[in-house]
């Protein structure tokens, strides 16, 4: 009996691209090398993770701008609150739960309180390691969101890791980003004209029958969910919200109230506690705007280890669970999805 083929798989990735689709290697290192050629206040900092949050490609063109910490987390934070008070505009980088969990004080005193211009780009958000609860930023967002003065965004692919950079680099303030590091997918290419802009929820898909609100790698799973559904007869939209924190409420309510009775799915790559499904919901509530609404979403649990496609399936954010959540929304409505 010959031996089975063993497939090989790591519990450490940082993105996930499906076979054949375009990606470009360390987007923000790439970025940061090019705007950092414009601007020379441009400083690259790291607690002892420049290889595994792409900044490795900033010190081989700037290795005089680039600084090593090791692993002190607080002290990057203050050393970066320094760098900016000289006039400096630093990117410092590290793991996403280190900055939420670690350094939180820091951040908040030395950075926020004082809307210094630091720019904190932290990899591994939410679900993208398998190296569980002690590198699973589930929760980073809920933990940031009530830090006054600080700016939240979680991109969605190569083209928005690309263009935040600059963004960053023309907004004065604190800004948190959620990194998706090493061969990220390029999507948003396919949206004719699309330009990140800080604060900004964009439209790419138009639908009648449901609408999508997501954030970071979710809004790739919502356009091939779009996609599936909307070959079963049923128009998905898909409002891509890459800026949590300031929430765009205008572009949103105008949104969900073009179709009133359309149901509203927020995705994300986070706890269903306390991220972009509670802040939209507090906003519709706010607002007096009554729709059926529903959360894809992490649980609020400590998730296990493991290949990352198995864990995405199992906490309901790959695609495949993503177009099953809304089929099984539309089963019951036999007028609009008759096959199922």
């Amino acid at each position: 009996m010959s031996a089975k083929k063993k497939l090989k798989t790591s519990a450490m990735i940082a993105s996930i691209a499906d076979e054949g689709t375009p990606t470009t290697s360390a987007p923000f290192g790439h970025a940061l090398v090019e705007a950092a050629e414009k601007n020379p206040k441009i400083v690259g900092m790291t607690a002892d993770l420049g290889k595994y949050t792409d900044l490795h490609i900033f010190a081989q063109a700037y290795p005089d701008r680039y600084y090593q910490m090791g692993m002190a987390e607080q002290l990057l934070m203050m050393a970066g609150a320094g760098m900016a008070r000289e006039g400096f505009i630093p990117f410092v980088t590290t793991y996403s739960v280190f900055a939420s969990r670690r350094a939180y004080d820091f951040i908040c005193l030395a950075i926020a309180e004082e809307k210094l211009n630091v720019k904190i780009i932290s990899a591994l958000p939410g679900l993208t390691t398998g190296y569980g609860p002690s590198h699973q930023a589930t929760e980073d967002i809920a933990i940031f969101r009530g830090m006054p003065n600080l700016t939240i965004i979680d991109p969605c692919d190569a083209v928005d890791i690309e263009q935040s950079v600059q963004a960053m680099v023309d907004f004065d303030g604190p800004v948190y980003l959620r990194l998706l590091r090493g061969k990220v997918p390029r999507v948003l290419e396919r949206f004719e004209g699309y330009r990140f802009e800080i604060g900004k929820a964009k439209q790419l898909i138009d639908g009648k029958d449901a609408l999508i609100i997501s954030s970071g790698l979710m809004t790739t799973r919502a356009i091939e969910a779009s996609d599936q559904m909307k070959e079963k007869g049923v128009e998905v939209a898909v409002m891509h919200c890459a800026t949590i924190k300031p929430l765009d409420n205008d572009a949103i309510l105008a949104e969900v109230r073009r179709y009133p009775d359309r149901p509203v799915f927020v995705a994300e790559n986070h706890s269903i506690v306390g991220g972009l499904g509670e802040s939209i919901a507090s906003l519709l509530m706010r607002e007096g705007v009554s729709v059926t609404f529903r959360q894809i979403g992490l649980p609020d649990e400590f998730l296990g280890a493991g290949a990352l496609p198995t864990l995405h399936d199992l906490y309901g954010i790959s695609t495949k669970e993503v177009v099953k959540t809304l089929e099984k929304y539309f089963s019951e409505d036999e007028e609009i999805m008759p096959t199922i």
